[in-house]
Protein backbone atom coordinates (compact mmCIF):
# COMPACT_ATOMS: atom_id res chain seq x y z
CA UNK A 1 0.00 0.00 0.00
CA UNK A 2 1.34 3.42 -0.97
CA UNK A 3 1.75 6.00 1.77
CA UNK A 4 -0.62 8.95 1.74
CA UNK A 5 0.57 11.97 -0.22
CA UNK A 6 0.29 15.28 1.63
CA UNK A 7 -1.74 17.93 -0.14
CA UNK A 8 -0.15 21.29 -0.82
CA UNK A 9 -2.52 23.98 0.41
CA UNK A 10 -1.34 27.56 0.63
CA UNK A 11 -4.04 28.52 3.13
CA UNK A 12 -6.40 26.57 5.32
CA UNK A 13 -8.58 26.80 8.41
CA UNK A 14 -8.28 24.29 11.24
CA UNK A 15 -11.45 23.50 13.19
CA UNK A 16 -12.49 21.31 16.07
CA UNK A 17 -15.92 19.76 15.58
CA UNK A 18 -17.97 20.22 18.75
CA UNK A 19 -21.60 19.79 19.73
CA UNK A 20 -23.41 20.88 22.89
CA UNK A 21 -26.49 18.79 23.67
CA UNK A 22 -26.75 18.04 19.94
CA UNK A 23 -26.27 21.62 18.69
CA UNK A 24 -23.18 21.77 16.45
CA UNK A 25 -20.79 24.64 17.21
CA UNK A 26 -17.50 24.09 15.42
CA UNK A 27 -14.49 26.10 16.64
CA UNK A 28 -11.93 27.70 14.31
CA UNK A 29 -8.62 27.15 16.09
CA UNK A 30 -6.14 28.13 13.36
CA UNK A 31 -5.71 29.89 10.04
CA UNK A 32 -8.31 32.65 10.38
CA UNK A 33 -7.41 36.16 9.20
CA UNK A 34 -6.97 38.97 11.70
CA UNK A 35 -10.25 40.80 12.33
CA UNK A 36 -9.83 44.56 12.84
CA UNK A 37 -11.18 46.13 16.01
CA UNK A 38 -10.04 47.32 19.42
CA UNK A 39 -12.72 45.29 21.23
CA UNK A 40 -14.55 42.07 20.54
CA UNK A 41 -17.69 44.11 19.87
CA UNK A 42 -15.73 46.14 17.28
CA UNK A 43 -14.58 42.91 15.64
CA UNK A 44 -18.13 41.54 15.49
CA UNK A 45 -19.42 44.79 14.01
CA UNK A 46 -16.60 44.70 11.43
CA UNK A 47 -17.75 41.24 10.32
CA UNK A 48 -21.38 42.35 10.12
CA UNK A 49 -20.86 45.78 8.58
CA UNK A 50 -17.58 45.73 6.62
CA UNK A 51 -16.32 42.29 5.59
CA UNK A 52 -18.37 39.12 6.07
CA UNK A 53 -16.33 36.90 3.73
CA UNK A 54 -15.05 34.62 6.50
CA UNK A 55 -18.55 34.16 7.91
CA UNK A 56 -19.96 33.28 4.51
CA UNK A 57 -17.08 30.90 3.83
CA UNK A 58 -17.62 28.83 6.99
CA UNK A 59 -21.38 29.21 7.56
CA UNK A 60 -22.77 28.48 4.08
CA UNK A 61 -22.75 25.44 1.82
CA UNK A 62 -20.77 23.61 0.55
CA UNK A 63 -18.72 23.73 3.78
CA UNK A 64 -21.62 23.99 6.23
CA UNK A 65 -25.14 22.75 6.80
CA UNK A 66 -28.12 24.63 8.17
CA UNK A 67 -28.09 23.05 11.65
CA UNK A 68 -24.79 24.42 12.92
CA UNK A 69 -22.76 27.43 13.98
CA UNK A 70 -19.05 28.17 13.70
CA UNK A 71 -17.12 29.95 16.44
CA UNK A 72 -14.20 32.17 15.55
CA UNK A 73 -11.54 31.82 18.24
CA UNK A 74 -9.42 34.98 18.55
CA UNK A 75 -6.96 36.51 20.98
CA UNK A 76 -8.71 38.45 23.77
CA UNK A 77 -8.86 42.23 23.60
CA UNK A 78 -8.94 42.63 27.39
CA UNK A 79 -6.25 41.61 29.91
CA UNK A 80 -8.60 39.66 32.21
CA UNK A 81 -9.61 37.10 29.53
CA UNK A 82 -7.96 33.84 28.44
CA UNK A 83 -9.46 33.83 24.93
CA UNK A 84 -12.09 35.52 22.82
CA UNK A 85 -14.69 34.23 20.41
CA UNK A 86 -17.42 35.39 18.03
CA UNK A 87 -20.39 33.27 16.95
CA UNK A 88 -20.73 33.01 13.15
CA UNK A 89 -24.11 31.94 11.79
CA UNK A 90 -25.86 31.98 8.44
CA UNK A 91 -27.51 35.37 8.97
CA UNK A 92 -24.72 37.31 10.74
CA UNK A 93 -22.13 37.27 13.52
CA UNK A 94 -23.73 37.21 16.98
CA UNK A 95 -22.38 38.47 20.31
CA UNK A 96 -22.99 35.43 22.51
CA UNK A 97 -24.43 31.91 22.64
CA UNK A 98 -24.50 29.65 25.66
CA UNK A 99 -24.24 26.35 23.79
CA UNK A 100 -21.45 27.71 21.60
CA UNK A 101 -19.65 29.10 24.64
CA UNK A 102 -19.77 25.69 26.33
CA UNK A 103 -18.36 24.18 23.14
CA UNK A 104 -15.56 26.77 22.97
CA UNK A 105 -14.54 26.13 26.59
CA UNK A 106 -14.51 22.38 25.95
CA UNK A 107 -12.36 22.88 22.84
CA UNK A 108 -9.91 25.20 24.61
CA UNK A 109 -9.38 22.81 27.50
CA UNK A 110 -9.33 19.44 25.75
CA UNK A 111 -6.99 20.74 23.02
CA UNK A 112 -4.59 22.20 25.60
CA UNK A 113 -4.96 25.77 24.41
CA UNK A 114 -5.89 26.68 27.96
CA UNK A 115 -4.21 24.62 30.68
CA UNK A 116 -6.61 22.22 32.38
CA UNK A 117 -6.69 22.04 36.15
CA UNK A 118 -8.55 19.25 37.93
CA UNK A 119 -11.14 19.12 39.39
CA UNK A 120 -12.09 22.62 38.13
CA UNK A 121 -10.68 25.06 35.62
CA UNK A 122 -11.80 28.67 35.38
CA UNK A 123 -11.79 30.07 31.83
CA UNK A 124 -12.51 33.76 31.14
CA UNK A 125 -13.86 34.54 27.68
CA UNK A 126 -13.94 37.89 25.90
CA UNK A 127 -17.17 38.14 23.87
CA UNK A 128 -18.93 41.04 22.11
CA UNK A 129 -21.57 40.85 24.87
CA UNK A 130 -19.00 41.14 27.66
CA UNK A 131 -16.75 38.96 29.83
CA UNK A 132 -17.99 35.40 30.41
CA UNK A 133 -16.52 33.43 33.31
CA UNK A 134 -16.75 29.67 32.83
CA UNK A 135 -16.12 27.00 35.45
CA UNK A 136 -15.33 23.64 33.91
CA UNK A 137 -15.50 20.39 35.85
CA UNK A 138 -12.52 18.33 34.65
CA UNK A 139 -11.29 14.77 35.17
CA UNK A 140 -8.72 12.59 33.37
CA UNK A 141 -8.13 15.23 30.71
CA UNK A 142 -11.81 15.58 29.87
CA UNK A 143 -14.20 18.47 30.32
CA UNK A 144 -17.23 16.94 32.03
CA UNK A 145 -19.44 20.04 32.28
CA UNK A 146 -19.22 23.81 31.96
CA UNK A 147 -20.97 26.42 34.11
CA UNK A 148 -21.14 29.85 32.47
CA UNK A 149 -21.54 33.03 34.47
CA UNK A 150 -23.35 34.85 31.69
CA UNK A 151 -23.64 38.59 31.16
CA UNK A 152 -26.31 40.51 33.11
CA UNK A 153 -29.72 39.66 31.68
CA UNK A 154 -32.81 41.83 31.87
CA UNK A 155 -36.43 41.98 30.80
CA UNK A 156 -37.21 44.68 28.23
CA UNK A 157 -40.98 44.18 28.08
CA UNK A 158 -43.48 41.68 29.48
CA UNK A 159 -46.58 40.52 27.61
CA UNK A 160 -45.85 42.73 24.61
CA UNK A 161 -48.73 42.27 22.16
CA UNK A 162 -47.87 41.43 18.56
CA UNK A 163 -50.32 41.50 15.66
CA UNK A 164 -49.98 38.45 13.42
CA UNK A 165 -51.89 37.44 10.28
CA UNK A 166 -51.82 33.74 11.20
CA UNK A 167 -52.44 33.63 14.96
CA UNK A 168 -54.12 36.94 15.63
CA UNK A 169 -52.84 38.95 18.59
CA UNK A 170 -50.24 37.09 20.66
CA UNK A 171 -48.07 38.08 23.60
CA UNK A 172 -44.28 37.95 23.81
CA UNK A 173 -41.80 38.66 26.58
CA UNK A 174 -38.80 40.63 25.31
CA UNK A 175 -35.53 40.11 27.17
CA UNK A 176 -31.75 40.26 26.79
CA UNK A 177 -29.67 37.23 27.74
CA UNK A 178 -26.54 37.91 25.69
CA UNK A 179 -28.66 38.73 22.64
CA UNK A 180 -32.27 39.91 22.50
CA UNK A 181 -35.06 37.33 22.56
CA UNK A 182 -38.78 37.34 22.08
CA UNK A 183 -40.10 34.49 24.23
CA UNK A 184 -43.52 33.19 23.28
CA UNK A 185 -45.63 30.65 25.15
CA UNK A 186 -45.99 27.92 22.56
CA UNK A 187 -49.69 27.23 23.17
CA UNK A 188 -50.42 30.56 21.46
CA UNK A 189 -49.49 29.02 18.10
CA UNK A 190 -51.40 25.80 18.69
CA UNK A 191 -48.67 23.15 18.97
CA UNK A 192 -46.37 21.57 21.54
CA UNK A 193 -42.58 21.66 21.54
CA UNK A 194 -41.83 18.24 20.09
CA UNK A 195 -39.61 16.91 17.28
CA UNK A 196 -42.65 16.22 15.08
CA UNK A 197 -43.44 19.95 15.09
CA UNK A 198 -39.86 21.17 14.41
CA UNK A 199 -40.59 22.45 10.88
CA UNK A 200 -43.76 24.26 11.96
CA UNK A 201 -41.98 25.84 14.94
CA UNK A 202 -39.04 26.91 12.78
CA UNK A 203 -41.23 28.59 10.19
CA UNK A 204 -43.42 30.18 12.87
CA UNK A 205 -40.37 31.58 14.65
CA UNK A 206 -38.96 33.16 11.51
CA UNK A 207 -42.37 34.60 10.62
CA UNK A 208 -42.67 36.11 14.10
CA UNK A 209 -39.13 37.47 13.96
CA UNK A 210 -40.01 39.42 10.82
CA UNK A 211 -43.18 40.78 12.44
CA UNK A 212 -41.28 41.74 15.59
CA UNK A 213 -38.76 43.67 13.50
CA UNK A 214 -41.67 45.81 12.25
CA UNK A 215 -43.44 46.25 15.59
CA UNK A 216 -40.83 46.18 18.39
CA UNK A 217 -37.64 48.24 18.65
CA UNK A 218 -34.80 47.25 21.00
CA UNK A 219 -31.42 48.80 21.72
CA UNK A 220 -29.00 47.68 24.37
CA UNK A 221 -28.30 50.63 26.71
CA UNK A 222 -24.55 49.94 26.88
CA UNK A 223 -23.53 47.87 23.82
CA UNK A 224 -23.68 49.70 20.46
CA UNK A 225 -24.74 47.52 17.54
CA UNK A 226 -26.88 45.13 19.61
CA UNK A 227 -30.20 46.49 18.43
CA UNK A 228 -32.33 43.67 17.07
CA UNK A 229 -34.37 40.77 18.38
CA UNK A 230 -32.04 38.00 17.28
CA UNK A 231 -34.23 35.01 18.04
CA UNK A 232 -37.75 33.91 18.86
CA UNK A 233 -37.83 31.25 21.57
CA UNK A 234 -40.97 29.23 22.20
CA UNK A 235 -41.59 28.22 25.80
CA UNK A 236 -43.58 25.40 27.35
CA UNK A 237 -44.01 23.90 30.81
CA UNK A 238 -43.09 20.29 31.62
CA UNK A 239 -44.93 18.17 34.20
CA UNK A 240 -41.77 17.95 36.34
CA UNK A 241 -41.39 21.74 36.45
CA UNK A 242 -38.76 22.00 33.71
CA UNK A 243 -39.10 24.69 31.05
CA UNK A 244 -39.34 23.32 27.52
CA UNK A 245 -37.46 25.56 25.09
CA UNK A 246 -37.34 25.87 21.33
CA UNK A 247 -35.22 28.68 19.95
CA UNK A 248 -35.70 29.38 16.24
CA UNK A 249 -32.89 30.61 14.04
CA UNK A 250 -32.56 32.00 10.55
CA UNK A 251 -33.05 30.87 7.89
CA UNK A 252 -35.60 28.46 9.39
CA UNK A 253 -34.47 25.87 11.89
CA UNK A 254 -34.66 25.08 15.60
CA UNK A 255 -31.87 25.00 18.16
CA UNK A 256 -31.03 21.44 19.13
CA UNK A 257 -29.78 22.59 22.54
CA UNK A 258 -31.81 24.12 25.40
CA UNK A 259 -30.20 27.49 24.46
CA UNK A 260 -28.04 29.18 27.08
CA UNK A 261 -28.69 32.82 26.21
CA UNK A 262 -32.39 32.09 25.77
CA UNK A 263 -32.47 30.36 29.15
CA UNK A 264 -30.72 33.44 30.62
CA UNK A 265 -33.31 35.73 29.03
CA UNK A 266 -36.11 33.58 30.43
CA UNK A 267 -34.47 33.65 33.86
CA UNK A 268 -34.57 37.46 33.66
CA UNK A 269 -38.28 37.30 32.80
CA UNK A 270 -39.00 34.98 35.74
CA UNK A 271 -37.11 37.37 38.02
CA UNK A 272 -38.94 40.41 36.66
CA UNK A 273 -42.26 38.66 37.39
CA UNK A 274 -41.16 37.83 40.92
CA UNK A 275 -41.23 34.08 40.24
CA UNK A 276 -37.59 33.41 41.22
CA UNK A 277 -35.07 34.76 43.71
CA UNK A 278 -31.28 34.64 43.91
CA UNK A 279 -30.21 31.02 44.35
CA UNK A 280 -33.20 29.54 42.52
CA UNK A 281 -32.63 27.10 39.65
CA UNK A 282 -34.67 26.03 36.66
CA UNK A 283 -34.08 23.19 34.21
CA UNK A 284 -34.27 24.12 30.53
CA UNK A 285 -35.09 21.14 28.29
CA UNK A 286 -34.64 21.22 24.52
CA UNK A 287 -36.85 19.89 21.75
CA UNK A 288 -34.76 16.66 21.72
CA UNK A 289 -34.56 16.36 25.52
CA UNK A 290 -31.13 17.86 26.26
CA UNK A 291 -30.87 19.85 29.47
CA UNK A 292 -29.19 22.96 30.88
CA UNK A 293 -29.47 24.19 34.45
CA UNK A 294 -30.17 27.93 34.73
CA UNK A 295 -29.46 29.52 38.11
CA UNK A 296 -29.86 33.11 39.34
CA UNK A 297 -26.62 33.84 41.20
CA UNK A 298 -27.11 37.57 41.78
CA UNK A 299 -28.80 40.80 40.75
CA UNK A 300 -27.49 44.04 39.30
CA UNK A 301 -28.57 46.85 36.97
CA UNK A 302 -27.97 47.50 33.28
CA UNK A 303 -28.61 51.05 32.13
CA UNK A 304 -30.81 51.60 35.18
CA UNK A 305 -32.83 48.43 34.54
CA UNK A 306 -33.01 45.59 37.09
CA UNK A 307 -31.01 42.60 35.83
CA UNK A 308 -30.25 39.08 36.97
CA UNK A 309 -26.85 37.35 36.87
CA UNK A 310 -27.41 33.93 35.26
CA UNK A 311 -25.30 30.78 35.55
CA UNK A 312 -25.88 28.18 32.82
CA UNK A 313 -24.53 24.63 33.18
CA UNK A 314 -24.27 22.06 30.40
CA UNK A 315 -21.83 19.82 28.53
CA UNK A 316 -20.02 19.97 25.20
CA UNK A 317 -18.48 17.13 23.21
CA UNK A 318 -15.59 17.18 20.69
CA UNK A 319 -16.41 14.66 17.99
CA UNK A 320 -13.77 15.36 15.33
CA UNK A 321 -11.34 17.61 13.52
CA UNK A 322 -11.69 19.42 10.22
CA UNK A 323 -9.45 21.33 7.83
CA UNK A 324 -10.90 23.68 5.22
CA UNK A 325 -8.91 24.74 2.20
CA UNK A 326 -8.95 28.46 1.36
CA UNK A 327 -8.40 29.20 -2.33
CA UNK A 328 -9.35 32.03 -4.65
CA UNK A 329 -9.97 29.37 -7.30
CA UNK A 330 -12.78 27.79 -5.27
CA UNK A 331 -15.92 28.34 -7.40
CA UNK A 332 -18.02 28.75 -4.24
CA UNK A 333 -15.66 30.55 -1.90
CA UNK A 334 -18.51 32.91 -0.89
CA UNK A 335 -20.84 30.00 -0.18
CA UNK A 336 -24.43 29.53 -1.18
CA UNK A 337 -27.76 28.56 0.37
CA UNK A 338 -30.79 26.83 -1.16
CA UNK A 339 -34.31 26.71 0.21
CA UNK A 340 -34.56 22.89 0.03
CA UNK A 341 -32.47 22.69 3.20
CA UNK A 342 -32.13 26.29 4.40
CA UNK A 343 -35.85 26.99 4.40
CA UNK A 344 -38.23 29.37 2.59
CA UNK A 345 -36.62 32.47 4.14
CA UNK A 346 -33.28 31.77 2.43
CA UNK A 347 -33.51 35.02 0.45
CA UNK A 348 -33.34 36.99 3.73
CA UNK A 349 -29.95 35.66 4.78
CA UNK A 350 -27.25 38.24 5.45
Amino acid sequence: MKSAVSMKWDRSLDLLEVHCQGEIGKVIVGGAPEIPGATMLDKMNHINEVDDSLRRFVAFEPRASVAMSVNLLVAPTRPDADAGFIVLQADRAHPMSGSNCIGVVTALLESGRVAMQEPETIVRLDTPAGLIVARAACRDGRCLSVSLDNVPSFAEALDREIETPRWGRIKADIAFGGVYYAIVDVDQIGVEIAPVHARYLAEAGIELKALLAEQVAVKHPELPGIDEIAYVMFRGQEPDGAIRTCTTLKPGRVDRSPCGTGSSANLAILHARGNISVGDRRTSRSIIGGEFIAEAIGVTEVGGRPAVLPRITGRGWIYGREQLRISDEDPFKNGFALSDTWGPQVDRLG
